[in-house]
């Protein structure tokens, strides 16, 4: 064989070596998410199903909303999944995303004591209720980790016009789950989603102080990072993760989980199309 062929032979073979990892690569979603989503165990009830159906495989990776978005940013994942409304806007408009659906939506709930040393139950707004937890200097354990969980709890002591601050106050840096724990063994309040609250309460001695106020809404949206930007990426199996998880069955599979008979998240996307239609 001339040199030429054997080189032209060698090509053929790398070729062929480098297929099947690009052909694998595109049946693998990486999904950026937030803590919540899998926490509560839904990923895990819903994603088994669209991989069947699809054929696809999804890697999640669960972080906060910040992170989450910031992986966006720099192309490392192929769509996000999280619960900052005001953040998921601001990665599309500067162009990182391509449109944000949304999907389903709980609550955020105060979580304390059984004894309630804030005197937060009788409460008649969210702002009256961190008022109390701050003037009694009540230990309230943050997210601290730029988690949607986070962006939320620091606009709520905002528009209640206060800056916590001391030893009472304490920033954990840690997903959901780890946070109703150091809350429970600190004898304190916390900020949390209600869906993972409701698959956590078995282990906490915690209770939801509060959860009746508007301001305490919750919604998730899903967005395919930006084509433009990062044209390698697997844009294929983000568009067809959004179509299923934003379509019925699915949306349905998401009403339907529950914990302790309790449903966790109400699907949104039906209500979304609907109201963009008119």
């Amino acid at each position: 064989m001339t040199r030429s062929g054997k080189l032209l032979l060698a090509l053929f073979t790398l070729l062929l070596s480098v297929i099947p990892a690009i052909a694998a690569d595109n049946q693998v979603i990486r999904l950026a998410t937030t803590t919540s989503t899998v926490n509560s165990g839904l990923l895990d009830k819903l994603l088994p199903n669209f991989e069947h159906e699809s054929g696809y495989q999804v890697h999640v990776i669960a972080v906060g909303t910040g992170k989450a978005l910031r992986m966006g940013r720099d192309g490392d994942v192929d769509i996000v999944l999280v619960h900052a409304p005001t953040a998921e806007q601001k990665f599309v408009d500067d162009g990182f995303g391509e449109q944000r659906f949304a999907v389903m939506y709980n609550s955020f709930v105060i979580l304390g004591p059984a004894d309630d040393p804030a005197g937060v139950k009788e409460a008649k707004t969210i702002s009256d209720v961190l008022a109390s937890i701050h003037s009694a200097k009540a230990f309230f354990v943050s997210r601290g980790d730029d988690s949607g969980t986070h962006k939320k709890e620091l606009s709520l002591w905002e528009e209640a016009g206060l800056n916590p601050s001391g030893d009472w106050y304490r920033e954990a840096g840690q997903g959901m789950g780890k946070v109703i724990q150091i809350a429970d063994e600190m004898n304190a309040y916390t900020l949390a989603d209600k869906g993972t609250w409701l698959a956590y309460r078995d282990k906490s001695r915690l209770r939801i102080a509060f959860q009746s106020d508007t301001r305490l809404h919750n919604p998730y949206g899903i967005i395919e990072v930006s084509n433009s930007l990062y044209p390698d990426l697997n844009h294929q199996g983000a568009k067809a993760l959004i179509a299923w998880i934003t379509g019925k069955d699915a949306q349905q599979q998401i009403a339907d989980y529950r914990i302790h008979d309790e449903q966790l998240f109400v699907p949104s996307a039906a209500q979304t199309a609907a109201h963009a239609d008119k």
